[in-house]
């Protein structure tokens, strides 16, 4: 004769089947609206339609990336997840072209209107290069900042590809909010073509939104 289960046994095996569901639903909402985005480009959208090139598959952000901050300190690579993020790598002896790709990269965030809000502004400098002129990081630190982040230049090449015959600082890389470079803008991009891109992401993401960092 077999003792049935008591009525405890039961209450805290529904406990655990309903805390399992309530994870996988918390993770499933975490993860729909990147999945949403790539379901939208690639499936729904003609493959053509972009006017980037998206990166297939996507480059997860190196979790041992060493980055600093201006002043020396570590900044950690995961601090970087939660935004959309629109990444520029540049020199510090920033000529005109530089400075042009840092108006485009202002242009392209306020273009986006009420979605603004979504993207940050990343200036990844190379480890090697020369430090910003003050003025220059005045300039991009005013009203909404560039974060402005020092990398090996090794890891940097390692992580983000320039397309073939051009090197990293003339493309616009944007890295979704998982950390995974997804998008690579043309050299010298056209800012309302760019900015279609952008939108139809942000929107296939509307659920996705922390403030900024």
């Amino acid at each position: 004769m077999h003792s049935l289960p008591s009525s405890q046994g039961l209450a805290d095996a529904q406990r655990q089947r309903g805390g399992r569901l309530r994870m996988l639903m918390v993770l499933a909402a975490c993860a729909a609206p990147v999945v949403a985005s790539y379901f939208t480009f690639y499936v729904v959208q003609p493959r053509g339609s972009a006017y980037s090139e998206l990166i297939h598959p996507t480059v997860d952000l190196p979790p041992a990336l060493h980055l600093q901050d201006l002043q020396g300190k570590p900044v950690a690579a995961e601090s970087l997840k939660g935004q959309w993020l629109l990444t520029l790598v540049q020199e510090g002896d920033c000529d005109e072209a530089c400075e042009r790709r840092f108006f485009l990269q202002r242009q392209l965030r306020e273009m986006l209107g009420k979605e603004r809000d979504k993207v940050d502004k990343l200036w990844l400098l190379p480890e090697d290069s020369p430090s910003p002129k003050p003025e220059l990081i005045q300039a991009l630190t005013a009203g909404v900042p560039v974060t402005i982040l020092r990398a090996p230049r090794a890891e940097l090449e390692a992580w983000l590809k320039p397309a073939a015959g051009q090197t990293l600082k003339d493309h616009v890389y944007l890295i979704d909010p998982m950390g995974r470079w997804m998008m690579r803008s043309p050299p010298q991009p056209d800012p309302s073509k760019l900015k279609g891109d952008l939108t139809r992401l942000l929107k296939a993401n509307a659920g996705w939104d922390k403030e900024g960092r």
